[in-house]
């Protein structure tokens, strides 16, 4: 039986070696995606950003959707936008592990979604531990918050600015600080 791609491993969850025989894919896919990246970074039409980020994708991002360039991916075909996002400049989203982020999201300025980590040990830090992130409809994340792998936003939730975000957030709550607790409902 053949391995499946390095890519969809990833996205499966598994955690993938150094020493991966496929490893060097990363890589290619990285800079493949950067050289888009240029191009959409550098534009001002807004449809032309739209484009270029459906290329980077691999799927339709809707006329309803904003971004705001510059925006960094590390891959991007793991990353799926839904209807009437706004996303606001230099966020960066490292999708190897999934990013989804569904309609009505607001992303402020320097989010960073991190759907990838690395194992604790020393001996296998170098291991890619991938996890999804998943951000559900009309959440609003703020300026400078980080999310980290395998966390999921609630509906409706807000995540203050500059909170560091490491475990899933309930529906309808704010969210803040280091590590973000939930602070009210709403």
């Amino acid at each position: 039986m053949e391995k499946a791609n390095i890519f969809d491993r990833l996205i499966k969850g598994e955690t993938i070696t150094s020493n991966d025989s496929e490893r060097h894919k990363l890589t290619k896919a990285a800079y493949t995606t950067k050289k888009l990246l240029v191009s959409m970074n550098n534009s001002a039409d807004p449809v032309e950003i739209r484009n270029l980020l459906s290329e980077i994708t691999g799927s339709e991002i809707p006329e309803s959707t904003f971004v705001f360039t510059p925006l960094y991916l590390n891959y991007g075909r793991h990353t799926k936008i839904g209807k009437n996002v706004f996303i606001n400049f230099d966020c960066v989203f490292l999708d190897l592990g999934g990013i989804i982020i569904e309609d009505e999201v607001q992303i402020a300025p320097k989010v960073s979604l991190l759907s990838e980590g690395h194992p604790v040990s020393s001996d296998t830090r170098h291991s890619l531990v991938p996890k999804p992130i998943h951000i559900k409809k009309n959440a609003w994340v703020g300026a400078n918050a980080t999310i980290l792998q395998g966390v999921t936003i609630g509906e409706n939730a807000i995540v203050a600015a500059g909170a560091v975000v490491s475990k899933d957030v309930p529906d309808n709550v704010i969210v803040g600080g280091i590590p973000a607790k939930i602070i009210k409902g709403i």
